[in-house]
């Protein structure tokens, strides 16, 4: 298996005026293809540096995949340091220049300054990926064994440089396929579930099974590589349906979904329309839900009741509820379910009160602890709160361990989802 190392040029980077994500893209997928990544190195727009961290990526990969510093500015060196390195001159490059001719023409700018023609320079003998999304052209380069692949810098250009261009390059260099899938658990930490997993971890070779640790969830990536595809997947498919009898009661999504897309999608395959009533929350939920393509179908609307006074005016709740129980507690969290069913065209809805910190836990109940309840027509029995006279409401006490607010809220969006999937799919809690 090769291997490689990712080099991201920009001072910017240094400073952090920048967010390194395009080695976390880059190296996942790597990582698709077979491609094992040793290391990440960040270094600044100075020849130098450039220099000698270059020469020690190639020291140690097979594979140095740079990003940034293609650019027609004096700092743009990327592609010189590179040439330079692999003992490659640069060589003028007419169909880069053709390209940003009518670049530039589109965005009116036919008369361009002299240092965008910086651009149309490539090394000697490279293979030229052209950017469909920008200016600066990447490419890759190969001497004495090891191959330079440069992209550029700007994560939307890179991106599609990387699937149109580099993938493909790579993949007709190896004779094996890469299949993988990313399954996506919830309601078990890592540790517990390395541990359950263990009968397919333990001495791993074909396919492989590496556990990630997300906020407030897991993820585990099954990767096989064969001589086709076919086998691939097999192997795969074989794996993820051993994890799914080990783990399965906390497995959500075995295609890499977010669990906000996986509800939508459960709610659209049962014709189902959802409704939520949300305190501590503020509306995330709703956010989560309505930011996926479709959702219009399957969600009907959501209550932000933040104040005690507004649960009882949007929602019914009973003031001598919230007055002798508290607006963090069950009671509470049942009535905003109940009243949110009632006044939506819903056949679920979900609700949530709690402390999201960091302060607010003068109540007695420490930050963290949520109460989270659904209610669902046709249930009837146990029917109770204004307009609920057919349906009924689930409630449980969750406290998740305070690690600050956005996390804390995250959890609670989170916990909703596995609340809306598990009554979708008939396990109740």
């Amino acid at each position: 298996m090769p291997n490689a190392s990712i080099v991201a040029v920009g001072t910017e980077l240094l400073f952090g005026q920048t967010v390194n994500t395009n080695a976390a893209y880059v190296s996942e997928q790597l990582q698709l293809l077979g491609v094992s990544v040793l290391y990440h190195f960040t270094v600044g727009d100075n020849p130098a540096r450039m220099k000698r961290t270059l020469a020690l990526a190639f020291a140690e990969s097979d594979i140095v995949v740079t990003t940034g510093g293609l650019g027609p500015t004096q700092d743009d060196i990327t592609k010189e340091m590179i040439a330079e390195h692999m003992g490659a001159p640069l060589v003028y490059d007419e169909e880069a220049k053709a390209r940003l001719d009518a670049i530039m023409r589109d965005i009116g700018r036919a008369n361009y300054t002299e240092n965008n023609m910086k651009q149309a320079w490539l090394p000697e003998g490279c293979t030229v990926f052209y950017n469909n999304a920008g200016t600066a052209p990447g490419f890759a380069l190969e001497r004495g064994g090891k191959t330079a692949i440069a992209l550029p810098g700007p994560p939307r250009e890179m991106k599609k440089m990387m699937r149109e261009s580099v993938i493909p390059y790579l993949s007709q260099k190896s004779d094996s396929v890469i299949y993988s899938k990313m399954l996506r658990f919830y309601g078990i930490g890592e540790s517990a579930l390395e541990t359950a997993l263990l009968p397919i971890i333990d001495g791993q070779t074909d396919p492989t099974v590496a556990p990630y640790a997300k906020e407030g969830e897991c993820a585990v990536r099954v990767t096989s590589m064969r001589r086709t595809e076919a086998e691939a997947r097999a192997a795969v498919e074989a794996t993820v349906a051993r994890a799914r009898e080990l783990a399965g009661a906390y497995l959500y999504s075995e295609d890499d979904e977010e669990y906000h897309e996986v509800v939508v999608r459960l709610l659209a395959e049962k014709g189902l329309r959802l409704a939520a009533a949300e305190s501590c929350t503020g509306g995330l939920f709703a956010g989560a839900i309505t930011a996926v393509a479709g959702s219009s179908a399957v969600f009907d609307r959501g209550f932000v009741t933040y104040s005690n006074a507004s649960k009882t005016a949007l929602l019914g709740v009973p003031a001598d509820v919230i007055e002798r129980y508290g607006a963090v507690s069950e009671p509470c969290c049942r009535a905003m379910a109940l009243g949110a069913l009632a006044r939506s065209d819903a056949d679920i809805a979900v609700a949530v009160t709690g402390i999201a910190g960091p302060g607010g836990s003068d109540c007695g109940k420490p930050v963290g602890t949520g109460f989270y309840g659904i209610a669902r027509r046709g249930a009837r029995g146990d029917g109770d709160g204004e307009g609920a006279s057919d349906a009924r409401a689930e409630v449980h006490e969750k406290y998740f361990r305070d690690r600050g607010r956005r996390v804390n809220r995250q959890a609670a969006v989170l916990e909703l989802c596995d609340m809306v999937r598990k009554a979708i799919e008939g396990g109740g809690r």
